[in-house]
């Protein structure tokens, strides 16, 4: 029975009316028609101590210029819904995806939204637009011109080793072949750390060579490891066009025969201020240049980089950043333009592409200030200035050494409570003083260095040993290093995938180094289990969440005039407002006894993706209202307890919450406590037993005296094995092929010894019922 139109389904009405129509119109499934297209990985969440996945966002259709360029989508919806009804969702992917056509559809006709034009009309099912017209529509009022024409049929690279780029790429490399193809010779590219700013150089760099629009590229980055890691991973499918500048073996005769040319700002114009990229190359000589994190300087009116752009200013120039402001005074936009491409952490975390997080606020007893008592010397016996030292002075212009105990301290014991084995950065004040962490957080976890002496790290720009070590701690399959404590190396370019604990324990005024150091965390690894990471931080930088310029609109002020001179600031980069004075003598240092240091407050806060603040909470408040709100008091849960022989239900319904109780006992020391106790300890203030605690209460009472002999023996080894393992274990009837049930003979000789097997089932459930017996 064909039933009626009203009472068909989305998919029933897709099936028997859009596709058809579609189809009829010369379009082809799978050959440049998509259906059910993921466009987005689906945002994550994190709830409580859990992280877990939205839906994605599909496109219902999605039909193709060519293989590699969508052009339009349709969104379908059931008869019930006019025919217009879906076309705004259409809409709102059409625009993520940069298509100049959007459709909607009920199975009575299509609505369409040209985005060419700024119109819409209605269509009968028979008048669905085949692919030329939409093609000639296209080209006409996009008035392309020849290299235009020439880019949009030049593919995309694709191979088995390379997954094709993701909707927010393929527009950055549209918007900048068609930038360059109409002209322009400055672009800009922002994309947020984490979303393939390098991937997306490569396919710009391999569609223009290989349509021979561009010829000689050069691809500027300030540090080494930035360079080979582009050359091993991204751009590995052009190495035999590739070449690493090096002047010490180059010669302007053999260098000429590559296409693709890596280099350094730094060799470029070294040390001596000499201009040697003039040795080797003419003005002329490179087409193309891409400048990669051209935040940190490129485009400063007096940067040494600048010579080097202007030197090739007949190139056509890319710059590409995740923080496209760098500080008040400068300003990249200035020298490239507005950006032909955005993609925000915003947008990243929202679509699922990137990972969120919590940030772990972590006030120490000094962090408002400390001041030395008269006189007070320090650990060489020097006198120390009397004045307030605060955050901006820690690890500046004095050190506490108890402060760098106490913060490797709390570093460890999060890493005990979720992960020993979790990539770890901590950011601290200068290279010294991330040396100091890495002898505090080596004495803190010694018995993680005694099975490997790389667990703990320093790799800064002066340590030759920890640089060494970066690739390994940047890879997704070497386990060590596990902690690198750093100042600046690893704080932007280094794709630091498996990151999943940043540590703020430097003074960050810069928004755009702020930026950085938080995109080290958010590449996701979901077939590594990282869905999100968290930010401890020791010196209040989480303020710059509430900043405007936390991923807020890019704007210069035209008539802006900086000073002279800014100056530089309490740490790497400018920032607002006096900083305290240098010390007079040599920086002091201030042991324990001089100056303890304790937490004296843990914030847990979840930001949004504007960085607005959601909710601060801790993890034990929100456990209890969740625990209450499905118990209501004490013997409400006890009851549901001994009601339910399956104690997972209640670990699962917990979970729901978002509340990991095996994760959360391990956060508060509290393994050795059942399930039962912990919970009734959070929610409901109850004094907590241990297991082996509730197995002496229950040998203490009368209960065994039931049992004698082997049957005794047998509910004696229960009791050992609950004190060992917990309740799960004894309530698996699997537990009598373990020792030391084994040695007392086979399961079914051990269940005769109560009765049969319902006896011995039944003797179980009443040992658990006097485990938990109260009072």
């Amino acid at each position: 029975m064909i039933l009626d139109k009203k009472q068909m389904t989305e998919e029933d009405i897709k099936l028997n009316y859009i596709t058809p129509a579609i189809n009829a119109a010369g379009w082809q499934n799978g050959v440049n028609i998509t259906m059910e297209t993921k466009i987005t990985d689906g945002r994550i969440n994190i709830k409580g101590n859990m992280a877990y996945r939205e839906t994605p966002k599909k496109v219902d259709y999605l039909l193709y210029l060519n293989k590699y360029h969508p052009i339009a989508i349709v969104e379908a919806k059931d008869n019930n819904h006019s025919v217009s009804h879906g076309l705004q969702q259409a809409i709102t992917y059409a625009k993520m995806l940069d298509l100049p056509f959007a459709y909607s559809s009920n199975g009575d006709g299509f609505c369409e939204h040209d985005f060419l034009t700024g119109s819409e009309r209605m269509l009968s099912m028979d008048k669905f637009p085949t692919q030329d017209e939409l093609i000639s529509r296209y080209k006409t009022e996009k008035r392309l011109n020849d290299t235009e024409e020439q880019l949009i049929r030049q593919p995309y690279y694709s191979s088995q080793n390379t997954y094709p780029p993701r909707y927010y790429q393929r527009n950055a490399v549209n918007r900048t072949l068609d930038a360059i193809a109409q002209g322009k010779d400055r672009i800009l590219l922002v994309m947020a750390t984490g979303t393939g700013k390098t991937y997306t150089a490569f396919q710009i760099v391999y569609r223009l060579i290989s349509s021979g629009i561009k010829h000689k590229v050069l691809y500027l980055a300030d540090r080494n490891n930035l360079v080979d890691q582009s050359i091993s991973q991204d751009f590995s499918p052009l190495e035999k066009v590739i070449h690493k500048v090096n002047f010490a073996k180059d010669n302007k005769d053999t260098i000429t025969s590559y296409q693709v040319y890596f280099a350094l700002y730094q060799q470029l114009i070294g040390d001596d201020d000499q201009e040697h990229y003039s040795e080797l190359f003419d003005p002329e000589f490179f087409d193309l240049i891409i400048v990669d994190e051209c935040h940190r300087g490129s485009a400063k009116a007096d940067s040494n980089w600048r010579r080097i752009l202007e030197y090739f200013k007949s190139a056509t120039q890319i710059g590409m950043t995740a923080t496209p402001k760098e500080t008040k005074y400068v300003s990249n936009i200035d020298y490239f333009g507005k950006p032909v491409y955005e993609y925000s952490l915003k947008r990243g975390i929202d679509d699922g592409f990137l990972a969120p997080f919590r940030v772990l606020g972590m006030k120490l007893n000094i962090s408002d200030g400390w001041r030395p008592f008269k006189g007070q010397l320090d650990y060489f016996g020097n006198e120390i200035e009397d004045r307030i030292y605060n955050n901006s002075d820690y690890d500046y212009n004095i050190v506490l050494m108890d402060r760098t105990r106490e913060v490797a301290k709390r570093i460890t014991e999060y890493l005990k409570a979720t992960d020993r084995m979790q990539k770890t950065i901590v950011f601290c004040a200068t290279e010294e003083a991330a040396e100091r962490m890495r002898v505090a957080l080596v004495n803190q976890n010694h018995d993680m260095v005694q099975k490997n002496p790389d667990y703990v790290v320093r790799i800064t720009g002066s340590d030759v040993y920890g640089k060494k070590q970066l690739d390994y701690f940047i890879s997704v399959t070497s386990k060590y290093p596990v902690i690198a404590t750093t100042s600046e190396l690893l704080s932007t370019g280094t794709d630091c995938k498996m990151t999943k604990l940043i540590v703020l324990d430097k003074t960050i005024n810069s928004m755009t180094q702020f930026k950085q150091i938080i995109g080290r965390g958010t590449r996701v690894r979901e077939d590594q289990g990282k869905l999100s990471f968290a930010v401890m931080d020791f010196r209040g930088v989480a303020r710059l969440f509430a900043d405007p310029d936390w991923d807020g609109p890019i704007e210069i002020d035209p008539g802006y005039m900086p000073p002279t001179d800014p100056g530089p600031g309490p740490g790497p980069g400018p920032g607002p407002g006096p900083e305290p004075k240098p010390p007079k003598n040599p920086m002091p240092y201030v042991d324990s006894e001089g100056c303890p240091v304790k937490i004296i407050q843990k914030v847990v806060s979840v930001y949004d993706t504007d960085g607005k603040l959601l909710r601060q909470e801790d993890i034990i408040d929100y456990t209890r209202k969740n625990i209450r709100h499905d118990y209501a008091d004490l013997s409400a849960f006890v009851r549901k307890w001994s009601e339910t022989d399956k104690k997972e239900a209640i670990r699962s319904e917990l979970a729901k919450h978002g509340i990991d109780l095996e994760k959360l006992k391990n956060d508060e020391h509290m393994d050795d406590v059942d399930d039962f106790d912990f919970i009734a300890h959070v929610a409901y203030d109850a004094k907590p037993l241990t297991r082996r605690e509730r197995a002496e209460n229950v040998k203490k009472r009368d209960f065994l005296h039931k049992y004698t002999g082997a049957a005794r023996a047998v509910i004696e080894a229960l009791l050992d094995k609950y004190a060992n393992e917990g309740i799960t274990e004894i309530t698996k009837t699997d537990i009598l092929k373990l020792d030391p049930f084994r040695r007392m003979g086979n399961p079914a000789r051990i269940a005769k010894l109560f009765g049969g097997k319902a006896g011995y089932q039944n003797a179980v459930r009443e040992l658990e019922d006097e485990i938990y017996k109260i009072g």
